[in-house]
């Protein structure tokens, strides 16, 4: 099927104003495509699906279902802002599934990078499909494809899809209101259809979420280390003005253990490693240089409050020769 082009005459939403014509035009656009039929939406709460699902509802209100998966390995909070924004203040039609010991228990024990994304991949096609097939009247997959999504299958890097590999008999029509769109065009979207400023900012995050943070195989002990470490990186970036500064950061905690003290006894825990990093286009990365004081109380709150670990490290390796996640 051939993809869809940008028009060379496009003009870049920057603006507030540019962004409410874009805006009332998909709004159009959707009412016409949908009529008064469903459509079905795989709520993340990343950016681009956020959009879509806000841009939907603007557009056709309670004919759009979305379904969000708790896969257990989202960061702290992340389930609870989905269902706040979508289904507390825009009164969106949510389906909240917590598949959490679902995607742990296939994963118990699997400690190859790629076997565990494709377990992740593969369950979480299961379970939207299994959701989808309870629901009546669905015609239409909204997805949160966007324009460089279109160039990199056009180039070959990568597959252009977000819920590949539904079964077939489920034959929805797509709809992609923002598949000409750059990221941070959709980010102005985003903030001017009201969708809270961390949402709308929120760091890449890949789709296996945590698991790809906790190398090796996954354990429900480490993977809590890897979330509550993760969560005091985040809130002490915003206090001091990190945030939107570092365009990504984030822990790890490595399947490794090494010796300690703890109120005068020996401890064997884990270390996390904090990695943040800088870039334009993902393809190489710079280290920010994060103020010593500040890695201080990072380290301190981290190992006092995170239960299982006795270290913390910082990666001081660009992209090449690391890449920027670990797995």
């Amino acid at each position: 099927m051939e993809q869809a082009k940008r028009p060379e005459t496009m003009e870049r939403i920057t603006t507030s104003e540019l962004a409410k014509a874009f805006i009332e035009e998909q709004v159009a656009e959707l009412r016409k495509q949908i009529g008064d039929k469903k459509v079905l939406l795989a709520l993340s709460g990343g950016v681009d699906s956020s959009v879509v699902a806000a841009l939907l509802i603007k557009a056709v209100g309670q004919q759009l279902v979305c379904v969000h998966v708790n896969h257990g390995l989202l960061r702290k909070g992340e389930p609870e802002q989905v269902i706040k924004v979508f289904r507390d203040e825009m009164k969106a039609n949510l389906i909240y599934v917590d598949a959490t010991e679902r995607f742990l228990g296939k994963l118990a024990g699997v400690s190859d990078p790629e076997t565990k994304r494709k377990i992740i991949g593969g369950e979480f096609i299961e379970v939207f499909a299994e959701e989808a097939k309870k629901l009546e009247g669905i015609e239409f997959l909204a997805q949160g494809t966007i324009y460089p999504d279109i160039l990199e299958s056009e180039q070959g890097i990568k597959a252009h899809h977000n819920v590949g590999g539904l079964p077939p008999e489920l034959n929805f029509e797509l709809v992609e209101p923002v598949k000409l769109l750059y990221k941070d065009e959709v980010r102005v979207v985003g903030k001017e259809l009201g969708l809270p400023d961390n949402m709308v900012y929120r760091q890449p995050f890949p789709g296996p979420g945590l698991g790809v943070r906790c190398p090796g195989a996954i354990t429900r002990d480490r993977l809590e280390a890897v979330r509550e470490s993760d969560a005091i990186l985040r809130e002490e970036f915003a206090k001091n003005g990190l945030e939107g500064k570092v365009w990504q950061y984030f822990t790890v905690v490595p399947d490794f253990k090494s010796t300690g003290i703890r109120d005068g006894k020996r401890t064997f825990d884990w270390p996390v490693i904090i990695r943040a990093v800088n870039t334009k286009d993902a393809i190489t990365a710079t280290v920010e240089n994060v103020p010593y004081e500040l890695m201080q109380h990072i380290t301190d709150r981290i190992v006092h409050e995170v239960k299982g670990v006795n270290r913390v490290l910082y990666d001081f390796t660009p992209k090449p020769t690391a890449t920027i996640e670990y797995e």
